[in-house]
């Protein structure tokens, strides 16, 4: 291909683990678990939140938009990624990377806003439990959603925009298993210290912002809950936070080390793993702890199944 610039590009090849064969067949075999176990949990959160009039809440409302974000980000690189893993064609169209990079990027920064809404939710819940139905009412909670995945897609339609105008003067094997920024970056043939500093800031702003909307909410929970007189009032309070606390550490932490240091230090070895925890791992475990320790998703679980049992 004699290409000049990323728009006369036919076509990437991704290199994804070509560099290591022996583990090509490992990372199927475990992905394609991982895969159809996300499929299959994330699901099943989407189902009961809708069979069970006592899920009908807005945490539930969030956390089944947070399984169905879980699902298309997973969807959008899982299975191209299998296909590579056993085939020697590792080649994906221009319009296919702008579109993988443009859609896992809006889903990434819509799940960044979510969490930091479901933080808001928590604490309307605990701090606020007597107008909790007043302030969380239904169409507040669809326009927070809604303004979560308006607000993360503009922001990846920036981020696509200014990755895919740099030049890369021919250069199209990406060293990653899916079209991200930073390998993408790395191909450049000019300075791209200007869009990177442009790409840095809108990151620190669609990670930052959500962060410190958490950190008021938990704080004020954690005082909320401190002032109940009761042990167990406050270990029931503290476990419906929990189960957040804990995937937020998960998303953010990856999130942060993958798209938040410096070009200079970023690894592209370290960077696939990273990648590869929060495409998969991540939706992957949500289901298991949002469900591990909570009542009211196995009580319907089990309500659902003896419905199915009984009805045969």
């Amino acid at each position: 291909m004699e290409q000049k610039n990323g728009s006369s590009f036919t076509g990437f090849v991704l290199l994804g683990f070509s560099d290591r064969p022996q583990l090509e067949l490992v990372l199927f075999v475990v992905l394609l678990i991982f895969y159809l176990f996300t499929l299959l949990g994330n699901t099943t959160i989407i189902a009961l939140s809708h069979l069970d009039p006592h899920l009908q809440t807005p945490m539930y409302f969030f956390l089944s938009n947070l399984s169905f974000l879980d699902l298309c980000y997973t969807t959008s690189t899982v299975p191209q990624l299998l296909v590579h893993l056993r085939g020697e064609d590792k080649s994906i169209s221009f319009g296919g990377c702008v579109a993988q990079m443009f859609v896992s990027l809006g889903l990434g920064s819509t799940e960044c806003i979510l969490l930091g809404v479901m933080a808001f939710d928590r604490y309307a819940a605990i701090c606020r439990p007597l107008h909790y139905t007043v302030v969380m009412h239904p169409r507040l909670c669809a326009l927070m959603a809604s303004a979560s995945w308006v607000i993360g897609f503009a922001n990846s339609l920036l981020d696509t925009v200014l990755t895919f105008l740099v030049p890369l003067c021919g250069r199209n094997k990406i060293d990653h298993f899916l079209c991200e920024v930073p390998p993408l970056l790395k191909l450049a043939c000019v300075d791209t210290t200007v869009n990177e500093s442009v790409l840095f800031f809108v990151g620190v702003m669609i990670l930052l912002v959500p962060v410190a909307l958490i950190t008021v909410s938990y704080g004020r929970i954690v005082r909320a809950v401190l002032r109940i007189k009761s042990p167990a009032g406050q270990r029931k309070a503290f476990g419906t936070c929990g189960s957040h606390i804990t995937v937020v550490s998960l998303f953010y932490g990856s999130a942060i080390y993958a798209y938040l240091q410096p070009s200079n230090n970023y690894s592209q070895d370290q960077g696939k793993f990273v990648s590869l925890f929060y495409t998969i791992v991540t939706p992957m475990v949500n289901p298991v702890i949002y469900t591990l320790r909570n009542k009211d998703v196995t009580g319907a679980m089990k309500k659902v199944l003896c419905r199915g049992h009984d009805s045969r």
